[in-house]
């Protein structure tokens, strides 16, 4: 049968954290059961949100007035008559249940939902309480209660609380992954460790539950772990940091710092909050770090470079060592903190910031070679500069210059190099004496022949100009290197085409700036056998009386401009450009002439023949001042 009972509820926090709830139950159905109609209909009277109701089974329902409280309510007469169209489908099963009470006369208590056309969704709580009255007629007390707001409140309570509890959960969670040691100490010791702090301490949770956190204190008086003040000493929220050691289960020693927080709380009292992080790697890796530190530092000092460290942003020394303060003549510790513009002078100290910034700007080896004089000998430094970075991705923060002295490397180099350039040198000009001297010899053959077949002396006296014009080069270039002066090949051409015919030639040149005009050696045999060809064409054609052939070198601003002139006249309707290619005259000088820098012109002047040879870069080159023929 039901039962009328009393309960009063109690909620408190276990020493675990989780809550608990307390009821104590009591029956109070014979005390009060006499006049429980008459209560609950005068409390309810007041409190009721929709109306109140009797059911009798002779005259059915007999509708009462609402309370006045309940007619002030908007809406409250809208709900005077519920009917099933309006019941919500799920709950119809609740509102069956209520009509089937009230059919019976069965004692009921329902909660159902309905969508009212006006209100929306409501809640209503539907008592049925059958009594009998004094004159022993049945009746039946119907009560209806809008409890939809205590219903928002309650679905909002227990979202609420469960929101919270997943928030522990994830809160947990987030404290179990960590690499931090949590541990929660109440009163009566260990009461929650997250798995760090298992790992750490060498157990689980269920072998520290209720003993204190010095159980994995070490001996050493004064341990942290072992002061009993904090609960009274630390104010809620305020937190102390320590380190110390401590001795897990499992029989290892290690390092820790941690701080420790106090918290308080309603039901239990006061509560610590330990964060515990395990630094005897760390510990371990310093003293590593350390150890290879000073190994490199001796290292740095003892090796015969120059090493020099500094910093990325200013550019100013951090470290060095003797080898690289030598040239300073400053002690290492007087150099740091100085930039280059304090070491050097202004020109050399822009060359090496240039330098400097390069290599950060490219985060790669650059290579430098700088010559110092230091004490009065020069010196000459191989220097490598590298950015070093704290990770590959990060930007420089500092500068590592590693300096070789590389004086007499540089040196024996110098002397290889010029031994090697002079046995050139004597080997070329060895070769270019013996190739005049075959060339000579080829010509005096030739000039042999001529006298035995006069028929052929007029041919083969052209060859041997050329011969002799080629045997010119290679006299001139014996003793000496690279481009040939034009000048000196003009006149020694005119020499021997004199020699040859026994006319005299004269060259003039036209300013002192004429005599600096170069003929790379690519081109010195063309020109020469052209300038042989042209003086010879000018005996041939010129004049009987002496020194009517005259030959200039004239200065020009484009390139160097040779002119033979002789006392003749050419053809009526001459044309340069009509003259087929040949193997002799003017055949042989369009033929020999470079297609590039190199102009023939062959014009009347009165009653002389100008021979005029322009030549421009790349077939000449101007030379230094001062050059003389």
């Amino acid at each position: 049968p039901a039962r009328l009972l009393r309960a009063a509820v109690r909620g408190y926090r276990a020493p675990g954290g989780q809550r608990r709830f307390m009821a104590a139950v009591e029956d109070r159905s014979a005390e009060e059961e006499r006049d429980l109609a008459q209560s609950q209909l005068g409390a309810l009277i007041d409190t009721a949100g929709v109306g109140l109701a009797t059911f009798q089974e002779d005259s059915g329902w007999v509708q009462l007035a609402q309370p006045e409280r309940a007619r002030k309510r908007a809406g409250a007469a809208a709900l005077q008559s519920i009917g099933r169209e309006i019941v919500a489908p799920e709950s119809l099963a609740e509102f069956e249940r209520l009509q089937h009470a009230l059919r019976h006369a069965e004692r009921a208590e329902v909660r159902y939902a309905i969508d009212h056309p006006t209100l929306g969704r409501r809640w209503l709580l539907t008592r049925v309480e059958p009594s009998t009255l004094a004159s022993g007629q049945r009746t039946t007390s119907v009560v209806t209660l809008d409890v939809s707001e205590q219903r928002e409140s309650a679905d909002a309570r227990q979202r609420a609380e469960r929101a919270v509890a997943r928030q522990a959960e994830r809160t947990r969670s987030i404290l179990d992954s960590v690499l931090v040691g949590i541990v929660t100490v109440g009163a009566h010791g260990i009461e929650w460790m997250n798995r760090s702090a298992q790992r750490m301490f060498g157990a689980a949770l269920a072998d520290f539950i209720g003993l204190p956190i010095a159980t994995v204190a070490t001996a050493e008086p004064g341990h942290p772990f072992r002061r009993a003040d904090r609960f009274a000493v630390l104010a809620e929220g305020e937190a102390e940091t320590f380190e110390c050691r401590v001795k897990a289960r499992d029989g290892r020693e290690f390092s820790i710092v941690g701080n420790v927080v106090c918290t308080a709380r309603e039901a239990e009292g006061r509560q610590l909050t330990y964060a515990l992080l395990d630094i005897e790697r760390r510990r371990e890796a310093e003293a590593r770090m350390s150890q290879a530190q000073s190994q490199l530092q001796r290292i740095i000092e003892a090796a015969p470079l120059a090493i020099t460290l500094r910093d990325a942003r200013t550019l100013t020394v951090l470290q060095l060592n003797a080898v690289a303060a030598a040239s300073s003549g400053l002690a290492p510790h007087e150099l740091i903190g100085r930039t280059p513009e304090q070491l050097f002078d202004p020109a050399v100290a822009a060359q090496r910031r240039a330098d400097m910034e390069e290599a950060l700007a490219t985060r790669g080896l650059v290579q430098r070679e700088y010559r110092e004089s230091g004490g009065g000998e020069p010196r000459v430094w191989d220097a490598r500069y590298l950015p070093l970075a704290s990770t590959p991705d990060a930007p420089p923060d500092q500068l590592l210059l590693v300096a070789t002295d590389v004086t007499e490397q540089r040196a024996a180099q110098e002397a290889r190099l010029e031994a090697a350039i002079a046995q050139r040198e004597m080997l070329v000009r060895e070769v270019h004496h013996r190739i005049k001297n075959n060339l000579q010899g080829v010509a005096g053959l030739l000039q042999q022949i001529a006298q035995r077949k006069p028929e052929v002396a007029g041919p083969i006296a052209e060859v041997v100009g050329q011969v002799q014009a080629i045997a010119q080069v290679y006299g001139l270039q014996v003793g000496a290197s690279g481009p040939l002066q034009l000048l000196g090949v003009l006149r020694a051409i005119a020499q021997s085409v004199q020699r040859t015919f026994g006319r005299p030639i004269g060259v003039e040149p036209g300013g002192a700036d004429a005599a600096r005009w170069m003929l790379p050696e690519a081109e010195a045999i063309p020109i020469a056998l052209t300038l042989n060809e042209l003086l010879t064409n000018a005996v041939k054609h010129g004049g009987q009386a002496p020194g009517a052939i005259d030959c200039t070198l004239d200065d020009g601003e484009a390139g160097p401009r040779i002119a033979i002139f002789n006392d003749a006249r050419l053809p009526a309707g001459f044309n340069l450009a009509r003259i087929p290619g040949g193997v002799s005259g003017l055949g042989l000088v369009r033929a020999l002439l470079p297609r590039r820098g190199a102009t023939l012109t062959l014009e009347q002047r009165g009653e002389r023949v100008e021979a005029a040879l322009a030549l421009k870069p790349p077939v000449v080159a101007r030379g230094a001042a001062g050059t003389t023929p």
